[in-house]
Formats: C-alpha cells, structure tokens, sequence
C-alpha cells in the first residue's frame, strides 16, 4: 500500500487515498469541534494558508458564525492580495477531434452526433482576429487528444500565428494552454513557443472513479495525468493550473485532493501552483447532468471557493460562463480572480457571432452576455476589469510572481498595469457607457496606488494611450 509522502514524484504517494479518507473522517469528527474551528481560523488569518486537512474541517463546519468567519475572511484575503483587479481571458478552441472515452465531455470518442471539426491556421487568425476585435488580449487554447489531428507540432503552430497577429490595435499577449497531459520534452517545446500558464484539470483524484469516468484512451492513464505537473515545470514552465471538475465525484474528496496537489507541488518544485479553475459539471452534447448524482449546489459551490481561497491564498482563481451571471457575481467576492468574458465553446465559434454553431460545443454556456457586457457589469461592482499580461512578459513567473505578491508590492504593479490596459479597452473597444464608467474608476483607483513615482508615472501613461501609444506596463 502506498504511503503518503507530499514530495514524492509517485501520484499515488502524494495524492494518497487513505490520506484522503482519513482527513475526511477527521473533519466529520471534528465539525463541531468550536475550539478546533476558531484555532483553524486563526491561522487562516494570518493569510499564509492552512493544510488540506484543516480546509476540510471548515468545509464540513455548520456553526453559522464560524461559517461567517470563513466567507468574511476569504473576501478579506482576495482584496489584500489581489484588490479588486479581475483578469479577462477567453477561451480559443481549436479541435475537438479526440481520441478518448471520457464519459462526461461530448469530444468522446463514441458520440456520432458531434461534428468534428479541427481549425486550419487561416481559420485561427481570422477568430484570433475577432477577439482582438472584442477587446482581449488573453486566450486559454483547447483541443482535444488527438495525435493524428491535434499533434504537438498543430499547437505549437498554432501558437506562432496567434503571437504573429497585430490587427488594428489587436494583439494577443498572452496564450494559456490547455491541452492534455505530456512529456517533458514536449513541455520543453511549449516554454519555448512562449505560452504563459499550462492549464490541465484533473476531473477527479479519486483512483477507482477517474478510470471509469476514463475508460479508454491515453487520458485513462491516472498516474501519467495527475503526474503532468511535475514533468510540466521539469520542463520549464513556471506557471501551471489546477482544476477538477466539481460533480464528477464527492465534491469532498476532491477539494482534498486538489489542496493536497497544491501542497505537493510548493513541497517538491518550490512553487505551487499559479492558478486553480473550480468548474462545475454542465449539459452538452449527449451529456445528462442529471446522468452524475454528485452535482453540487451553489451554497456549496460558494463555499468551496472559500475554502480555496482560504487554503491557498497566493494562487489566482478562475470561473468560466459555464457559470451563471448571479454564480460568478457571489464568487467574485469570495475569491474568484479571473474570468472568462463574451466566450464561445465551439470550433470557429468567434468569427460567426450572429449563428454559433454550438453543435462543436464543449460545453454549454451559462453566461452569454459580450465582453463589453461583462467589463460594463464588473466596474458597476466596483471591480477594475484588467487585459495586463505583464508579469509574464517581463520574466515574473514562477516564485518571482509570488515572492512579489507575498511582499504586498503587487499594489505598485498589477494595479496600474491593470489599469493602463483597461484604458486600452476603453479608448479601442468600449461603448459609450462603458467607457464612461471604465473612466470614472481609472480616476478614483489611479489614487490608490502607492509608490508615489510609479503613480506619476502610470498617469503619463495614460496621458499617452489617449494620444495612441499603446502596450504600457510596469
């Protein structure tokens, strides 16, 4: 039997499933152990994280002021080390041809119903011009698992021409990538094509469930896949995103597992990791929701971004438009530092605005409004919607982003980054109203900014996109 060991390089080690069971008969013991809580809590307010093992006691706790407790102070971490910035991206899919069985995602091998249809690199610039149209300047790339139709060499390809495009004042900046797990060498050639974060979500930590939720394909290779992440960052890349897929298994023993895989990587690579997604199970394409009994409600869904939030304080969080305007509103304060905007699901879903073929769809959306839409609704909330990829371009990955978050001196950077592109959108990309409100809180939030010399600074930069210089950063 397997031993639990954080460092170990063995999935089965540092995602150990009696280690697992028993923090999880722990925290049922101890839900309402009032003394434990508060020490727990205590702990967390010292905002250098708490173990996967005390996150599960707050997950089970029902005392009300306990529970109060943990949502005031997971907002209260968000606003410290992330203010009220939130990142914009959307998602660029490539391919859904795939090779695997994964019975909750329509790309399976065995669904007939589904077009396949895979973009050819004339096909990406005109979406990655539609984008740039839209206003971003970030993408997460998807495709299926496909070494026929989707090899290595298509997304590297791929990746040049999305960097090559500059389309009026449209550029992408930043590409993100999601595609499935790989080797060391390959990694090698991802850094070296200039992506940004390596995204891959684990579905499940549960052994047995994985493989009959996998049962055929290279993705129902469990320990090759949880196991991506170290040969990820052996092969250069500093950033990378975790994720389940809440509702596939106990939603319980999942955020153990995925706080334990958080923990392993800061143990063994230095670094945890940049980013954590929390998406939930959805209809798609010969996918029935109700076909998986541990869908989750919004009330724990809300406290599962808490307890995250709480557990790994550094580390951005991520919420799709799988998720509803009213879902992401809640999260937004709760934790949530990124979020997609005007997405679309499908092959080629970008350049046909007035008819998406949805039937390419990954998965369904919840949220359809356009990016303007949703930039205009986060400055309402008080939020500065942020296009920066300026950590990233200037060589902050890694420990180097976090030992700059961790000090606080993030306020002397991401703030006026932030702000500098949002006043790119504004002057590019936005209506009227938006960029009316978009100017308002540039004028209150440029104040914030602390480092006197960075603000005058930061000021001038503005002064200069309204005469037309753009890509300002610090």
């Amino acid at each position: 039997m397997a031993k639990y060991d954080v460092k170990s390089s063995k999935a089965e080690e540092f995602i150990n499933h009696e280690e697992i069971l028993e923090t999880l008969e722990y925290a049922q013991k101890n839900k309402d152990n009032k003394e434990l809580i508060d020490s727990i809590i205590k702990k967390a307010e010292e905002m250098k994280g708490i173990t996967h093992r005390e996150a599960a006691v707050l997950l089970e706790c029902e005392i009300r002021e306990a529970n109060e407790r943990i949502y005031s102070l997971a907002k209260e971490i968000k606003d410290k080390f992330y203010g009220n910035r939130i990142v914009m991206f959307a998602p660029l899919y490539l391919s859904n041809y795939c090779v695997n069985g994964c019975v909750y995602c329509p790309y399976h091998r065995q669904n007939k119903t589904i077009p396949r249809k895979k973009l050819t690199q004339e096909e990406i610039r005109a979406e990655v011009m539609a984008l740039q149209d839209m206003g971003h300047k970030r993408l997460a790339l998807e495709a299926g698992e496909d070494p026929v139709n989707n090899p290595l060499e298509y997304i590297l390809e791929s990746i040049k021409t999305i960097y090559s495009i500059k389309h009026k004042n449209g550029a992408i900046r930043r590409v993100n990538v999601n595609i499935a797990a790989t080797s060391v060498e390959n990694y090698k050639k991802l850094k070296d094509a200039g992506i940004g974060t390596y995204i891959l979500f684990q579905e499940t930590y549960n052994k047995e469930n994985y493989e009959a939720l996998h049962p055929t394909g290279p993705k129902s290779n469990y320990a090759y896949h949880t196991e991506a992440m170290d040969r990820a960052m052996d092969g250069g890349i500093d950033d990378v995103g975790l994720g389940v897929l809440f509702g596939l298994n106990l939603y319980r023993y999942d955020l153990v597992g995925l706080l334990m895989h958080a923990e392993h990587l800061e143990a063994a690579k230095g670094v945890g990791p940049h980013t954590i997604s929390v998406p939930r199970i959805c209809p798609a394409d010969d996918i029935d929701v109700n076909d998986f009994t541990n869908a989750i409600s919004n009330e724990i869904f809300e406290k599962i971004v808490a307890i995250i939030r709480i557990a790994v304080p550094y580390t951005g969080m991520i919420i799709s438009t799988r998720e509803s305007k009213e879902v992401r509103e809640r999260v937004l304060q709760l934790g949530i530092s990124q979020i997609s905007g005007g997405s679309r699901t499908s092959v080629g879903g970008y350049t046909e605005p007035e008819y998406i073929d949805e039937s390419t769809s990954q998965f369904d959306l919840s949220d359809r409004r356009s990016l303007d839409e949703v930039v205009n609704w986060l400055i309402d909330m008080g939020h500065v919607p942020s296009f920066c990829t300026a950590c990233y371009r200037e060589g902050r990955t890694g420990d180097r982003f976090m030992s700059l978050l961790k000090s606080g001196q993030i306020i002397n950077c991401c703030h006026p980054n932030a702000l500098m592109t949002l006043k790119e959108y504004l002057m590019d990309y936005a209506s009227e109203d938006t960029k009316k409100k978009g100017e308002e809180i540039i004028s209150r939030e440029i104040e914030r900014i602390t480092n006197e010399k960075v603000k005058e600074r930061a000021k001038q930069n503005l002064s200069d996109i309204e005469k037309g210089t753009r890509d300002f950063r610090f």
